[in-house]
């Protein structure tokens, strides 16, 4: 005999617990509402944005497979698109021609 006591022999059976039904206390959606309305309680609801119209995706096959990730002002990014349309060319032609411009200007006295 080891001297050992078995510490699980009383959890070998288990104990029967018998649980409680759940009570259904469910309340309509309507009287919620009716009752946030005479209390004053905002929605928590977020508010829908209001949808800016998607700007039409740009993709040409031009062989430029070089990403430059800038941080620019909204003022900046609107400016670029604009000229961007205005030109129907893609985005790495419109900053060859303004880097060209540049240096044209630089060169310039």
């Amino acid at each position: 005999m080891s001297g050992r006591v078995d510490a699980f022999a009383l959890l070998k059976e288990p104990t029967a617990f018998a649980t409680k039904p759940k009570t259904d206390r469910r309340v309509e959606e309507a009287a919620i509402a009716e009752v946030a309305q005479q209390n004053n309680f905002p929605s928590r609801q977020a508010p829908k944005p209001n949808a800016q119209p998607k700007r039409q995706q740009r993709r040409y096959r031009t062989g430029r497979n070089q990403h430059i990730g800038i941080k620019v002002t909204e003022e900046t990014k609107e400016r670029f698109y604009k000229a961007l349309d205005a030109r129907g060319i893609p985005q790495g032609e419109l900053l060859r021609l303004a880097l060209d411009a540049l240096e044209r200007s630089d060169r310039s006295p």
